[in-house]
């Protein structure tokens, strides 16, 4: 499908006539392949070898290049949460963070599938809390497989707009507006959104980022860093919605410090007002189309407040179930544990009281690590807990499976029971969590989830 005539015309009008040509020529090319790595999970050298990777991400410290794009859903690391297929250029908002991240919070607003939601993730470590929220309820039940596979258990995953969330005033050190957008920038990798273009959806696009971003505003703290980014390049939606916002927020928005850029990335720095901008341009960066922002609130941005807490949706366990669950933890004085409905969840204790405020004020669908629930005093264990930074492997016998033995656990057929011991097993492949399987004589019960399983033959 050909690019849209006034999508060409616009880009003419905004970079000249060469910039455009060049732009579109980009367009029509194959995008590169690119994942971040997970750094709890497993051998990254290994790992990067078996995926070809060429060279790093210059923009991101975990990110990679690799030579030819694999059957990722054919690949046991990718479902064991060893890396996530992020696009290149969306992993530059790791430039937009604050040197020292650990123990932050942040909010991801429009965080679904959770490229990002993981990336902040692994920067904030067990001591931080991001809350990544999802307006779209399919989307956020995928938003919530990635947080459950990634494994850090410091993630809070909710599904409201972006008012609800607002009555945070003044809670989160980083908010990231990852705004829903035209898509211009993704023209060379889905061809369908060509087609979905159109002007009236670029002003539509404008006017809900407009919204999105003032309520925002409101739950970042004071000294707090807003990051906003698109995946388009209309400047209506780009700049021209950060001047809308400086109108409306006025010299609340302060400058944060500046970020230094490499010339070998090719990435276009510029400025409105208080915000540093950066546009990755496909035939000048190696990536899609991408644009960000960053600015702080200033220190005299308002004071937290909080919206008034209601009955508590966690319930406390009686020690014995507390025992059951703590063997299954390699910290288990680090974590606090609760019953959420039928499920039994464990929380890093320093987030454990944010958990439990945000449990009560917004509708949320997964937090920390689901362990499962107990059945006569004993766990059957949750699929999350395979994938647990913090499981404790010597629990339960693990077994080790090859390459198409995995894929066929990952498929939810059979796995001989000889390889197993009686009952419980932790199902791995080259060392990394997959799920679990129960041996009961002669047989073993594949309890891989249902809605997780492989489909795909080769």
């Amino acid at each position: 499908m050909q690019l849209p005539e006034r999508f060409v015309a616009s880009i003419e009008a905004e970079l000249g006539e060469e910039q455009a040509a060049q732009l579109c020529a980009a367009l029509e090319g194959v995008p590169p392949t690119s994942i971040r790595l997970n750094p709890t999970h497993g051998d990254s050298e290994e790992l990067l070898r078996a995926l070809k990777a060429e060279r790093p991400i210059g923009w991101n410290s975990l990110g990679y290049y690799l030579g030819e794009r694999p059957s990722f859903t054919l690949d046991p690391a990718f479902h064991s949460g060893a890396y996530y297929v992020q696009e290149a250029s969306s992993q530059f908002v790791e430039q937009l963070l604050p040197a020292e991240m650990e123990g932050g919070r942040v909010l991801d607003l429009c965080a679904a599938p959770g490229g990002k939601t993981t990336l902040y993730a692994s920067k904030v470590g067990r001591t931080g809390l991001v809350v990544a929220n999802e307006i779209d309820r399919k989307r956020v039940r995928i938003l919530a497989d990635n947080v459950r596979k990634w494994g850090t258990g410091n993630v809070v995953v909710s599904c409201c707009d972006a008012a609800r969330i607002a009555q945070l005033e003044g809670w989160f050190d980083v908010v990231a507006v990852d705004a829903p957008c035209s898509g211009e920038g993704m023209f060379r990798k889905d061809h369908e959104a060509r087609g979905e273009w159109s002007e009236q959806h670029v002003h539509l696009c404008a006017a809900r980022q407009d919204e999105i971003l003032r309520e925002a505003w409101r739950s970042l703290k004071a000294g707090g860093r807003l990051i906003y980014s698109t995946c388009t390049f209309n400047r209506q939606e780009d700049e021209g919605t950060l001047e809308r916002f400086l109108a409306w927020a006025g010299d609340e928005v302060v400058e944060a410090p500046a970020c230094a850029l490499s010339e070998e990335w090719g990435v276009v720095a510029g400025r409105v007002g208080a915000f540093q901008t950066f546009r990755l341009f496909p035939h000048k960066a190696e990536g899609e189309g991408f644009f960000a922002a960053v600015a702080c609130k200033g220190e005299e941005g308002g004071k937290a407040r909080l919206p008034r807490a209601k009955r508590s949706l966690l319930t406390p366990l009686d020690k014995a179930s507390m025992a059951e669950l703590r063997r299954w933890v390699k910290e288990p004085d680090a974590m606090t544990f609760a019953q959420a409905g039928e499920l039994c969840y464990g929380w890093y204790k320093e987030q454990y009281e944010a958990v439990k405020l945000l449990s009560e004020v917004l509708p949320v669908v997964y937090s920390g690590v689901a362990f499962g629930q107990l059945f006569k005093g004993r766990l059957k264990p949750d699929q999350a807990l395979a994938h647990f930074v913090g499981l404790n492997r010597a629990a339960l016998p693990a077994v080790e499976l090859e390459r198409e033995e995995a894929l066929a656990y990952l498929r939810k057929q059979d796995i001989a029971a000889e390889r197993c011991a009686e009952g419980l097993n932790l199902v791995c492949c080259e060392g990394r969590p997959l799920g679990f399987a129960k041996r009961i004589g002669a047989r073993v019960n594949n309890l891989y989830p249902n809605v997780l399983r492989i489909l795909k033959t080769e």
